[in-house]
């Protein structure tokens, strides 16, 4: 099985699974964003996407369809790592795997209010930095 990394800063934490759904709620339009990943060798892999709604910088990508009032796109992504913002301001990133969802922001006891946050697939140099 692989392993997904998540750091910030001096904190880091890793998860053994193969895939994920991250999810969040757009910051202005207050609308549900969900991406599924999978871990293929040393990457991140977009398998697809939804978006419940379009509106101020989310138009639905190229090749989305409308089903049931939710925007499906496509993955067509291939990264070697996810950053993101953690903040006061905003609802946080939720992170689902093998049916149990949680707060990203859980997985890192001790995180301050402001922080970057750092996906990655875990490899043995990755495992070592922690």
């Amino acid at each position: 099985m692989s392993a997904l990394c998540i750091a910030s800063g001096t904190l880091a934490t890793q998860l053994a699974l193969s895939g994920f759904t991250l999810a969040w709620t757009h910051s202005i339009e207050r609308v549900l964003w969900e991406e599924d990943w999978r871990i293929e060798a040393a990457q991140l892999v977009l398998v697809e996407g939804r978006v419940r709604g379009s509106g101020a910088g989310m138009e639905p990508p190229e090749g989305a369809r409308l089903v049931d009032g939710v925007w499906h796109y496509p993955g067509a992504l291939r990264v070697d790592h996810l950053t993101l913002a953690h903040s006061p301001y905003t609802q946080g990133y939720t992170l689902c795997a093998d049916g149990t969802c949680r707060p990203l922001a859980e997985l890192l006891p001790g995180l301050p209010e402001i922080a970057t946050l750092t996906l990655t697939p875990c490899t043995t140099d990755t495992a070592r930095r922690q």
